[in-house]
């Protein structure tokens, strides 16, 4: 609920929109008038300023699907042979993957789709650019 700035000063936020910022809040903001973003089931008194950094702390800004560090051991041919400490029954697939080339953050990526000895599907890659493998949800 936003409250009328005239007569308390403040805006204030109860979980309205799981916590993110509306069009409205900007325009407050703009205006001056101080605004309050409490956490969804938090009271009022316990409300935060809406800074990007309580959203970050919130979670409100990860990104889903976000690939991870891995830990993996490749043959001559870099196929993968463990991922994480786990050994690698099969390869379901392979490819590449060569994008924004033109740019200063080019990616050139080698993904495996892997079935590991557990039986766990996994993606992993080889990001070319950094040196580095990543695992990515199947």
């Amino acid at each position: 609920m936003v409250t009328n700035p005239r007569s308390q000063g403040v805006a204030r936020s109860s979980g309205r929109l799981g916590g993110r910022v509306s069009p409205r809040d900007h325009e407050l903001a703009g205006a001056g008038v101080e605004q309050d973003f409490a956490r969804p089931g938090a009271d009022q008194d316990s409300a935060r300023s809406g800074s990007h950094e309580d959203f970050a702390r919130l979670g409100a800004t990860r990104r889903l699907n976000e690939p991870r560090p891995a830990l993996v051991e490749a043959g001559v041919d870099a196929t993968p042979l463990r991922v994480n400490r786990r050994g690698v029954a099969l390869v379901r697939e392979e490819w590449r993957v060569v994008d924004r080339w033109w740019t200063d953050e080019p990616i050139s990526r080698r993904y495996f789709d892997l079935v590991l000895e557990s039986g766990e599907n996994v993606v992993v890659f080889r990001d070319e650019e950094r040196e580095s493998w990543f695992t990515q949800r199947a």
